[in-house]
């Protein structure tokens, strides 16, 4: 016989998950964007600092070093940010699939006997 009031229960439990999954995802996703708006003007800023060092530059050796310089940190800055904002991804996809796990695995299990 179908219970109502269990029903009732497993929806609200399902509800409940499901909102504080989404509210896990939004902050997951507001950080990478305040991560990415703060590389944006880090980045800017340090152009920004790189052409006034080069409109400053004497001679031809020096422009040559500082675009170097400048070539170099920026490379370095791009591959540490690019890193820090894939684990970043990685995290956000561990904990919204994290309330999935275990009835996944359950249904695997089931199909797997049901298989057999």
């Amino acid at each position: 016989m179908f219970n109502f009031e269990e029903a009732n229960k497993k929806g609200k439990e399902a509800m409940d998950a499901m909102v504080k999954n989404y509210a896990e995802a939004a902050k997951g996703f507001q950080s990478i964007a305040a991560e990415a708006s703060d590389y944006s003007k880090k980045s800017f800023q340090d152009m920004v600092s790189h052409m006034e060092a080069l409109t400053g530059a004497r001679s031809f050796e020096a422009v040559m070093e500082l675009q170097t310089k400048y070539a170099k940190t920026s490379y370095e800055s791009f591959v540490s940010e690019a890193t820090k904002m894939s684990e970043m991804y990685a995290d956000l996809a561990k904990s919204v699939y994290k309330p999935y796990e275990a009835p996944v695995a359950k249904a695997t299990k089931a199909a797997q006997t049901a298989a057999a």
